[in-house]
C-alpha cells in the first residue's frame, strides 16, 4: 500500500481544513516546496498535491508550487483542484504531475471527462470520490451533489476508471479514524479498482486496517503535521 503524505495549498501555503470548511483553516507551513523536499528526505516516494483555491474557484491558483516540487524532488505527485478544462489538465501534467485528480468534472461533465480518461489513459487519471452522506461532494467540497457514491464510483469505473481516490469528508482533518465501513463495501462492490483511501488517518493501527482491506494507497495529512506518526515506522511496516 503507497502511503501518500498531503499538502493542501491555500495561498501558497500548507494548509489543514476540518471536513473541507475554509473557516477552519490551519497553516502548517509557509514553504509547500520544503515541506515536499522533506517528505522526499523521510523516505516517501508518493505526494498528493490539492490546489484548495483552485478547487474553490474552479480555476488553476498554484501550479507554480506543483511545478517547483516536480523540479527539486523525485516524488510521484498526484495534483488536483480546480482542473476543470482540457488546458488546466494539459498544465499540471506539463509542470510535473505524475497523475490528475478529477471530481467535479466527472459530475458535471460526464462526457467530457470520458474523453480526458481516453485521451491521458486509466493510469494517468485518478478519479476523486469525496464522499459526505454517503453523497458525492463537488466544487471543492462545497457543495453535494445528488449521485450517490457507489452508483457513481461504480459507473465511471464501467467507463474505464482504475484508480479511485475516496474522501470521507466528514473524517477529514479530524484523526477520528479513516471510514473503514465505507472502503470495505467499495472494495467488495468494485474489487478491480485500485482504491486510495483518504480522511481521518491517525494511527499505523489505522494504516494496517486499511492494507489489510485491499487499498491501494493511504493519504495521511494532519497526523504527520503534528506528529502523531513517524514515517520511518510507517514506511517500515509497508
Amino acid at each position: 500500500m503507497n502511503l501518500i503524505p498531503a499538502i493542501d495549498l491555500i495561498d501558497g501555503q500548507c494548509v489543514r481544513l476540518v471536513r473541507g470548511d475554509y473557516a477552519q483553516k490551519t497553516v502548517y507551513h509557509h514553504d509547500p516546496v520544503a515541506r515536499a523536499e522533506q517528505f522526499a528526505s523521510q523516505g516517501f516516494d508518493h505526494l498528493h498535491l490539492v490546489d484548495l483555491d483552485g478547487a474553490r474557484t474552479g480555476e488553476l491558483q498554484n501550479l507554480q508550487v506543483l511545478e517547483r516540487i516536480a523540479k527539486r524532488t523525485d516524488l510521484s505527485i498526484s495534483f488536483g483542484g480546480g482542473v476543470q478544462s482540457l488546458e488546466s489538465v494539459t498544465a499540471a501534467f506539463d509542470a510535473g504531475a505524475g497523475r490528475v485528480v478529477l471530481g467535479s468534472i466527472a459530475v458535471r461533465e460526464p462526457e467530457l471527462f470520458g474523453e480526458w480518461l481516453a485521451r491521458y489513459g486509466a493510469e494517468k487519471i485518478i478519479l476523486a470520490a469525496d464522499v459526505r452522506d454517503g453523497h458525492i461532494a463537488v466544487a471543492g467540497w462545497q457543495q453535494t451533489s445528488a449521485e450517490p457514491a457507489l452508483p457513481f464510483i461504480a459507473a465511471q469505473a464501467g467507463l474505464g476508471v482504475t484508480q479511485v481516490l475516496c474522501t470521507a469528508i466528514e473524517r477529514d482533518g479530524t484523526l477520528e479514524g479513516p471510514a473503514l465501513k465505507l472502503y470495505a463495501e467499495l472494495r467488495e462492490a468494485l474489487p478491480e479498482v485500485q482504491l486510495i483511501a483518504s480522511g481521518g488517518v491517525a494511527s499505523l493501527s489505522q494504516l494496517r486496517a486499511l492494507r489489510e482491506l485491499g487499498c491501494a494507497g493511504a493519504v495521511i495529512g494532519k497526523a504527520l503535521y503534528e506528529g502523531r506518526l513517524d514515517p520511518a515506522e510507517m514506511i517500515a511496516d509497508t
